[in-house]
């Protein structure tokens, strides 16, 4: 799976290991899920402000939250093996949608939880992935089942949740 990811902020600096590790995380989830590798997944990193007006524009919330997901796939499909049905290609690649994430948040996120900036953006990426392939968190088996899955592909990638 394609992740193009666009540093939209100035704030945090941002190096190339944090490319590739999104890039696992990504590759991960294909695999688990058995997408093919033509898949392709937009990252916008962005300011707290501009979360906010995002935040604000497509959920009413006035505030900076963590991710937001913007899929570009069918909104009735529900993750299983076959795989989203698409709406969208663009010449080889198929489309899930685009992951924003505000990263002066996942700095404070960080910082609370006691862990790498690292892990926190990739812990937001595969939560925003898995929300493009039809997950949620709205039940307590749902939240459970998405819970699962995000420890799992943390844990592929070497960023267990540590205690």
């Amino acid at each position: 799976m394609k992740v193009v990811i666009n540093n939209l902020q100035r704030r945090v600096d941002v190096g190339n290991e944090l490319t590739v590790l999104l890039a696992k995380v990504a590759e991960y989830v294909r695999q688990l899920k058995a997408l093919g590798e033509d898949y392709e997944v937009s990252v916008a990193l962005v300011s707290d402000a501009d979360m906010e007006r995002l935040n604000s524009q497509y959920r009413g919330k006035d505030e900076p939250t963590d991710v937001l997901s913007f899929s570009m796939t069918d909104a009735d499909e529900t993750p299983d093996n076959s795989g989203p049905e698409m709406m969208v290609h663009d010449g080889d690649a198929i489309l899930l949608g685009d992951v924003v994430i505000s990263l002066e948040t996942a700095v404070r996120q960080a910082e609370d939880y006691g862990h790498s900036l690292e892990r926190e953006v990739a812990y937001l990426f595969v939560h925003g992935l898995l929300h493009l392939l039809g997950y949620d968190h709205e039940d307590g088996e749902a939240r459970a089942s998405m819970r699962r899955l995000e420890e799992a592909a943390m844990a592929a990638v070497g960023l267990p949740r540590e205690g």
